[in-house]
């Protein structure tokens, strides 16, 4: 039988986690840049050393900045360009989108089949477009603070560290700096594997849409690459757009279909065994587990959650290993080896 004091302190947990929750959805606006900001610095750090082989050290951390601020700058140009492209080309053929959705809707509501959107579908479906371009416009919004954060930040990481050994013993200083080190590490591994797996994924979709003699494949391309960070929900995104515009350019139905399937077979490939390889030992969870973490943090922040949600639910795996009492939860969520 568990004693009250055991009793107590797991309903004090249980508490104490679903405050933490309430306090993170309300303080969105402040905690979620600074996460950001936490893992653009702990992903970025090892430019500063390379850079002081070549620059003074105070140049070095100008140098680390300006490398982040390129490689941040082309991604986000590309984002505005490709979604630019897609959302004209969708805007130019509303109208045809409009028949295809009401031919449709007439088809599946004669054999009893579901109609998405529900009554006055079509439009509901632009609105739900509208929100989630919106919540992305939002997400794009914070790269100002984040950035002031980052600068600020990065010259600030070798007095941390030094606070850090000051303020613990021998023994508790290693422990959380291998978890701080542990966790900068996984992260690094994590960006630098989607990354890869984003490429082949860009690569793959454009040569397809290439093969097929579908329009606009280097946007299908660089769409699928964008979407391939959010795992598993991104890569089923990334099949509508190609699949819906196949409609528009050839007007049949078997067409649309085979772009489809291709891009489902990719997409099942690279998802089952291209990033499996690349994972390798690293930052390692099973797509059960992935899909909770999407679910959760995107519920939390919202696009924003669920690009971070990987990352963020790594990172307490690996303070979950260093702790007796949280190991478990480690062990449940962790991908066997």
């Amino acid at each position: 039988m568990l004693q009250p004091d055991v009793i107590r302190n797991r309903l004090l947990a249980v508490i104490a986690f679903i405050v933490v929750i309430a306090a993170l959805r309300w303080s969105y606006e402040v905690t979620m840049p600074l996460v950001v900001t936490l893992f653009i610095i702990g992903a970025a750090w090892p430019i500063k050393p390379w850079l002081e082989k070549i620059l003074p050290e105070s140049l070095s951390y100008a140098g680390t900045i300006l490398v982040l601020f390129l490689i941040l700058a082309g991604f986000f140009l590309v984002i505005y360009l490709a979604a630019a492209q897609v959302a004209g080309t969708f805007a130019e053929n509303q109208e045809r989108f409009r028949s295809i959705y009401d031919s449709y809707a007439a088809w599946a509501a004669e054999r009893g089949l579901p109609v998405p959107g529900g009554n006055n579908g079509y439009d509901n479906l632009v609105a739900i477009a509208q929100v989630v371009f919106w919540d992305v416009y939002t997400v794009v919004g914070y790269l100002g603070v984040i950035a002031i954060l980052v600068i600020m930040g990065l010259p600030e990481v070798p007095t941390f560290a030094k606070k850090l050994r000051e303020q613990f013993d021998a023994r508790e200083n290693r422990e959380l700096i291998d978890t701080i080190d542990e966790t900068a590490g996984k992260f690094r591994q994590y960006i630098g594997m989607t990354v890869l797996a984003s490429l082949i994924t860009g690569v793959a979709s454009a040569l397809w849409a290439f093969v097929m003699g579908l329009d606009l494949a280097l946007i299908w391309g660089v769409l699928n690459f964008l979407l391939n960070f959010i795992p598993v929900i991104g890569n089923i995104l990334g099949i509508i757009p190609p699949t819906l515009y196949a409609f528009i350019q050839f007007g049949d139905i078997t067409t649309p279909i085979v772009v489809f399937v291709g891009y489902a077979a990719l997409q099942l490939f690279i998802s089952n065994v291209v990033y499996p390889m690349l994972q390798g030992r690293g930052m390692s969870m099973p797509p059960v587990a992935i899909i909770m973490a999407l679910l959760f943090w995107g519920w939390v922040w919202g696009i924003a959650g669920a690009l971070l949600a990987v990352p963020l639910t790594a990172a307490l795996l690996i303070v979950c290993q260093h702790f007796k009492s949280t190991k478990w939860i480690a062990n449940i969520l962790a991908r066997e080896r």
